[in-house]
């Protein structure tokens, strides 16, 4: 028996594409490698901004499960407040 990669998908808004894009920022194949796949509420930080995963949405095209992971709003780390 073949153990299947799994294979997961980001979604950011509009906003943060745009920024993805002008920033020419390359995401980071975070998972791969790994058999645990991301929780609700985990944070990735990417470019210097955190998202938050807010959502999970397991999908199936025919060959292979997809995870869509929805992410919420950039926050730089400016925006972050300790205490």
């Amino acid at each position: 028996m073949s153990q299947q990669t799994l294979r997961m998908v980001l979604v950011f808004s509009a906003e943060d594409q745009a920024w993805i894009r002008r920033s020419s920022i390359t995401i980071p194949p975070f998972w791969q490698g790994h058999e645990v796949p991301p929780a609700q509420g985990d944070l990735l930080r990417i470019g210097g901004r955190q998202f938050l995963i807010r959502g999970r949405v397991w999908e199936h095209d025919g060959e292979a499960p997809t995870l869509k992971l929805y992410v919420g709003d950039a926050h730089a780390l400016s925006d972050t407040v300790f205490g």
